[in-house]
C-alpha cells in the first residue's frame, strides 16, 4: 500500500487499508496580480475511489497550497465545485479519477467558461446571480403572501416543474452556453430554467408578466438550441427543454411578435405544408420583407455558392402525407400532456 503524504486522506489511510493510484492533472492557473495564465502539471497519490476534487485537494496538500478552487458538500448537492474537465463543465466531486488513470490519460482542469476568472479555478458568479435575480425566482401570489393555510398543489402540477426544481445553481450549463459566448447579455440556460420553474408553478399568479419579460431582448428566443446545457447539467434539469416549454407557453399567451417566435412558427408551417423547410420563405417571414430586401446582396452570395434553393421550384417531400400525419400525432400528444392547473387558494381548502 502506497503512502499518501501530507494529505487529508492520511487519517483514512491510517484507519483502513486504502488502495491507491498515481494520477496526473494539468491545471490551468491564473494570477490576478499579473493577469497571466499558465498550465501546471501535477502527479499525486490518491485512493482509487478519489474524485477530481479529491485529486485537487491532494495537489493543494502535496504540491502547491496556493491552488484556488471552490468546494463545499462533496456530494454533488451544493454546486460549488463546477469547473471544466477536459474542456467540458462538470462537478469535480462527481467526476471519478479512476477512469482517467486506467486509460493513461492526463486530464486538463480549467475554470468554467462565460464567467470572469478571479484566480485559478475560481470564477466570479456575480453575473450568474444577477441573471437569476432578473427572472424573479420567487412565487408571486398577487397579495396572498401570508395565507392562513398552505396552498394545495396536486402531484400532477408538482410533476410539471419537478426537473426544473432539481437545479443546484452550479453554473455548468452557463459555462458551455454558445449563446452567452456570443451575447453576454443573454439570460442563459440556468436563469431560463429557473424562470420556467415559476411559470409552470400552479401557485404563481404572474405568468403573463413573466412571459412578456422573457420574450424581450436577450430572452428565450436567443437560444441557439445547441443542447450543450442539457449535456452538461449534472442534475439532468435539461435547461433547453425548459426554454422550449417557455416558448410553448409564450405562444399560448399570444407572444408571437419576436423574430425568434416568428422563425419557429414559419418553420413549423413550412414543414407541415410541404414536408420540407423552404428557406426562401423562412427569412422574409421571420425578419420581415424590408429587412429581407436589405439582405439581398448576402442572399446572392449564398446563391452563387449553391447555398440557396431555387425559389421558383420549391421542393416538396415525397412522403408529405407521412409528415403531416406525424405533425398531427405530435399535436394530439401535446393536447394529452398534463397542463398546469390553478392551485387551490388557501381559503378554498380550509374546510377540507
Amino acid at each position: 500500500m502506497a503512502e499518501i503524504p501530507n494529505s487529508h486522506f492520511t487519517t483514512l489511510q491510517g484507519a483502513y487499508d486504502v488502495e491507491t493510484m498515481d494520477a496526473t492533472l494539468r491545471v490551468r492557473r491564473y494570477d490576478p496580480d499579473t493577469g497571466r495564465s499558465r498550465f501546471d502539471t501535477f502527479t499525486v497519490t490518491i485512493p482509487v475511489t478519489a474524485s477530481v476534487l479529491d485529486a485537487l485537494d491532494a495537489v493543494k496538500d502535496q504540491h502547491d497550497g496556493t491552488l484556488s478552487y471552490r468546494k463545499s458538500c462533496r456530494m454533488a448537492v451544493c454546486g460549488s465545485c463546477g469547473m471544466r474537465i477536459d474542456g467540458g463543465a462538470a462537478l469535480a466531486c462527481k467526476t471519478p479519477m479512476r477512469k482517467f488513470v486506467e486509460a493513461g490519460h492526463t486530464i486538463t482542469v480549467s475554470p468554467m467558461g462565460n464567467l470572469p476568472v478571479i484566480k485559478d479555478l475560481v470564477v466570479d458568479m456575480a453575473p450568474f446571480w444577477q441573471k437569476i435575480r432578473a427572472v424573479k425566482p420567487y412565487l408571486d401570489t398577487k397579495g396572498d403572501d401570508s395565507p392562513d393555510t398552505e396552498w394545495r398543489v396536486t402531484p400532477q402540477d408538482a410533476e410539471l416543474i419537478h426537473k426544473e426544481s432539481l437545479c443546484i445553481l452550479c453554473g455548468c450549463c452557463v459555462s458551455e452556453c454558445n449563446s452567452m459566448e456570443s451575447d453576454p447579455d443573454f439570460l442563459g440556460p440556468a436563469a431560463l430554467a429557473k424562470a420556467y420553474r415559476f411559470v409552470g408553478d400552479a401557485r404563481d399568479q404572474d405568468t403573463r408578466e413573466r412571459l412578456r419579460d422573457l420574450n424581450g431582448a436577450h430572452g428565450i428566443w436567443d437560444c441557439t438550441r445547441c443542447y450543450f446545457c442539457n449535456q452538461r447539467c449534472p442534475k439532468h434539469v435539461d435547461p433547453r427543454d425548459a426554454i422550449a416549454k417557455l416558448g410553448a407557453e409564450s405562444f399560448k399567451e399570444g407572444f408571437t411578435r419576436d423574430e425568434g417566435a416568428r422563425h419557429a412558427k414559419v418553420f413549423v408551417d413550412s414543414t407541415f405544408k410541404g414536408g420540407y423547410l423552404r428557406e426562401t420563405e423562412l427569412v422574409p417571414k421571420t425578419i420581415g420583407p424590408v429587412n429581407a430586401v436589405k439582405d439581398i446582396p448576402f442572399a446572392l452570395q449564398l446563391a452563387r455558392a449553391g447555398k440557396v434553393p431555387n425559389p421558383l421550384s420549391p421542393h416538396k417531400a415525397k412522403d408529405n402525407d407521412e409528415v403531416k400525419r406525424l405533425w398531427k400525432l405530435l399535436e394530439k400528444e401535446a393536447k394529452e400532456q398534463p397542463r398546469r392547473a390553478t392551485a387551490k387558494r388557501p381559503e378554498a381548502v380550509q374546510g377540507d
